[in-house]
């Protein structure tokens, strides 16, 4: 067996620390990527290809592959483009569905306050590519910030001898302005700081491997990102009425992912717990990539979890902050309402997380190791800003004005107090 039960109320301190204590790997690799991410800000485009050389073992000639992303999607076949599309629509739809509205209203008589939101001018969409498909990732992180409103939309994705062209295509269809060649470490950087051919963004987002996770937190602070993501992680919640076999689907599903994986499902129901136990077993024998997927349910941070109660495996949920939840029992909405920290939810025996990762139209750009504690997924909003404004009558900053002096002279700041005094003694500014 490649996972086991074991009851949440048995587990010792070493063993809630691997699940509750998640990270993205990143220390490993943060002394040579620092050493990369200085070397792109130096010297620019000769140390992304240097590195490019290096790490992916191509010789990149033209870093810009804006015009091949074009070519690629009409040379797709019509399936593989209907496909695309389909997926591209749904999250479009879904993501305009976010757009919020300026606002302006009147608070009191004369103290009129509002917000506007207006789109970053300039960002930047990290796509794993390669050799490797992953068109699914053009579309989640270029699509938010088209719709928006996001005036340029670069995207980095790793080269290959034979670069994927369904990824290739996706990003053109997705509607991204330029397409840069470059993967990594050294493609954050050159996002990051500009190099001679990649212009600079105001913020990156977009998952990727632990390099590019440490150059994202190397660069944070010269140029906003979404969230430092680790590897892909699950939590299934069932109760006696779920299929096993549904549960331990969405496990190796999960798990197919990568070796680091953390998928865990939690059941109040011995018979359930050690029935999903022997699905997983089966169906890990039956998957193409059944050593990355037993290597994932073999994890620390994955297994079968026995709970006393619904209670206490809603209270395990909540700890985790899983990336993906999945909810497959007889009262769904209410197990829900108790859960405040995931990433995305799914309900029911017939939404797998595959849904949202390709086409029921939500992100799946989410956050990792208890991210969703303090945040969300990719959204509009994420390439948004939201400018407070706000006008006063003569009127309406008498009424507010001797609150403003106080505070401010409590503060010690008297021109400030100053400022409303002048517009308010012997009707100035009236």
């Amino acid at each position: 067996m490649s996972i086991d039960v074991r009851e949440i109320a048995d587990l010792g301190p070493d063993e809630r620390l691997a699940f509750f204590e998640r990270d993205a790997g990143i220390e490993a690799v943060r002394g040579d990527v620092n050493r990369i991410v200085e070397r792109v800000r130096e010297e620019g485009d000769v140390a992304v290809r240097e590195f490019t050389s290096e790490f992916d073992g191509v010789e990149v000639g033209n870093l810009e592959i804006t015009d091949r992303c074009e070519r690629a999607y009409d040379d797709l076949g019509p399936e593989l483009r209907d496909a695309i599309e389909a997926a591209a629509t749904n999250v479009r739809e879904f993501h305009e569905a976010q757009l919020p509205e300026d606002w302006r209203r009147e608070f009191s008589p004369g103290r009129e306050l509002g917000r506007r939101f207006r789109p970053i001018d300039r960002v930047g969409v990290y796509v794993p590519g390669g050799s490797a498909a992953y068109p699914s990732s053009a579309i989640m992180g270029v699509v938010p910030a088209v719709v928006a409103g996001v005036e340029r939309v670069a995207v980095v994705t790793p080269p290959a001898e034979e670069m994927n062209p369904v990824t290739l295509a996706a990003i053109h269809a997705a509607g991204a302005d330029v397409v840069y060649s470059v993967g990594g470490a050294q493609a954050i950087a050159a996002l990051a700081y500009g190099t001679e051919t990649v212009d600079r963004v105001r913020k990156i987002v977009g998952p990727g491997n632990r390099w590019v996770t440490a150059a994202k937190a190397a660069v944070r602070g010269d140029v906003e990102i979404d969230f430092l993501a680790g590897p892909s992680e699950v939590v299934v919640v069932a109760d006696e009425t779920a299929d096993p076999e549904l549960v331990a689907s969405e496990l190796v599903a999960q798990a197919e992912h990568d070796p680091n994986t953390s998928v865990v499902a939690v059941t109040d129901d011995e018979a359930t717990a050690n029935a999903v136990v022997r699905a997983v077993d089966e169906q890990a024998s039956e998957r193409a990539r059944e050593e990355t997927i037993r290597s994932g349910l073999e994890n620390d941070a994955s297994g079968v979890l026995l709970a006393r109660s619904m209670s206490e495996a809603i209270l395990f949920t909540e700890e985790y902050a899983p990336e993906h939840l999945t909810i497959i029992a007889d009262d769904d909405e209410s197990i829900l309402a108790r859960v405040d920290s995931a990433g995305s939810v799914f309900l029911g025996p017939n939404t797998p997380v595959a849904a949202g990762d390709y086409a029921s139209g939500t992100n799946h750009v989410l956050p990792t190791n208890g991210g969703a504690r303090v945040t969300g997924g990719l959204s509009v909003e994420t390439f948004l800003r939201a400018t407070t404004v706000q006008r006063l009558t003569a009127d309406g900053l008498v009424e507010i004005g001797e609150t403003i002096t106080t505070l401010a002279k409590a503060e010690g700041l008297e021109a400030h107090a100053e400022s409303v005094r002048l517009r308010t003694d012997d009707g100035a500014g009236r």
